[in-house]
């Protein structure tokens, strides 16, 4: 498995931009003709860019989807609920060791 490249955002921004301009230029011509035909000139992956302008349009609010600020929030309320899910835990395990000891006459 190949390790995985980053691009520094600056050469994000210029193939995104290369692309909307390109669609622009030319109405007929489809997302993915665009970033084949840019991506080879700017040497980036054509699946990363297309990648990159469906999550630009998402976040846009031009194409349905999960938005990048949207992801990132549900990313931390899932860990959020995972800590707490644990911590509930705890106090359970905690609340049926003391009722024990309060009361040695109950059969756990």
């Amino acid at each position: 498995m190949p390790a995985l490249r980053k691009y520094p955002p600056e050469l994000r921004e210029r193939a995104m931009r290369l692309v909307a301009d390109a669609r622009k230029e030319d109405p007929q011509l489809s997302l993915n003709a665009a970033v084949v035909r840019i991506g080879q000139g700017v040497g980036v992956n054509s699946d990363t860019l297309r990648g990159w302008c469906k999550q630009a349009a998402i976040d846009a609010g031009e194409r349905p989807g999960t938005s990048m600020s949207d992801a990132q929030r549900i990313k931390a309320l899932e860990a959020e609920v995972c800590e707490l899910k644990g911590a509930n835990e705890i106090l359970l395990a905690a609340s049926s060791f003391f009722a024990r000891e309060l009361d040695p006459r109950l059969p756990w």
